[in-house]
């Protein structure tokens, strides 16, 4: 798949490897990533699109420069979030980027640096995995703003962070740091500077790319199936699991096992 060129002019950059790992950069680096009402549009069809190729093996996404995303562009509040009826639709944009990160059939990690605030913090808490440099710093500010926060991306938040951490973010509006945030579980682990954490997020989604991808997804799936304990959820982990018991990818993991080489899986 060619990169996505309208997301690409909307200031949301993918680039795939050979290895099947998709990077997504929040690519505006000047306004430290604040996404504009087109950008949330761009993000959700990035993830969608290439969430769903079967060549897509695990998705990284950051931000460009220093920041991670200072969330949704304020400037824009007064025009296009600024009563009821279009904050509604603003909101709707927000929730579909979070379902189409959370909903991705592949791992998503999200490489967090400097700011992470609002929805740029929602956009990390609907990743599976979450890694940050040190001086990352963490912000829930809908309640300084006088809104309310979408309760699909505070799920994500309870989910990543705890029901006391969650509750703490969003009454206080405080800043976390990476150190207070990792404390929480909402990250995996710090790194010292952007140049480790650009090797560790490409070094974990190297690692899930030469996994089995039947088995990775099944297992996400199994994963989403014990939080939301939704029967359909439950029954999708099942037949998820069910296929890789005949799958080629099977059969090549235990061929390589028996010749101690390294398993080449398909996806099939």
């Amino acid at each position: 798949m060619a990169e996505n060129q309208a997301a690409l002019d909307r200031r949301i950059a993918v680039h795939r490897d050979d290895n099947g790992v998709v990077t997504v950069t929040i690519d505006r680096p000047e306004k430290k990533n604040a996404l504009t009402f087109d950008m949330w549009r761009a993000l959700a069809e990035a993830i969608l699109a290439y969430g769903g190729d079967t060549a897509t093996r695990a998705i990284v996404l950051r931000g460009a420069g220093r920041d991670f995303s200072a969330g949704a562009d304020i400037g824009e509040f007064s025009e296009l979030r600024g009563d009821a009826a279009t904050a509604r639709r603003y909101e709707a944009a927000n929730s579909a980027a979070f379902a189409a990160i959370r909903n991705a059939h592949v791992p998503t990690i999200a490489a967090i640096s400097g700011i992470c605030f609002g929805g740029g913090l929602g956009i990390a808490a609907a990743c599976d995995i979450r890694i940050a440099t040190e001086d990352a710093l963490f912000c829930v500010p809908a309640a300084r703003l006088g809104l309310a926060y979408p309760v699909d991306a505070m799920q994500d938040i309870v989910h990543s962070a705890g029901i006391q951490m969650a509750c703490y973010l969003a009454y206080s509006t405080d800043r976390l740091g990476a150190v207070d945030a990792k404390r929480a579980g909402f990250l995996l682990e710090t790194v010292g500077d952007l140049a480790q954490l650009e090797a560790r997020a490409a070094e974990i989604a190297g690692n899930i790319a030469r996994n089995a991808p039947l088995s990775v997804r099944a297992s996400k799936a199994a994963i989403r199936a014990v939080l939301s304990r939704e029967p359909a959820d439950v029954e999708q982990a099942l037949e998820l699991g069910n296929l890789t018991f005949g799958s080629d990818d099977y059969r090549e993991g235990r061929e390589a096992f028996r010749q101690k080489r390294p398993p080449r899986f398909e996806g099939r």
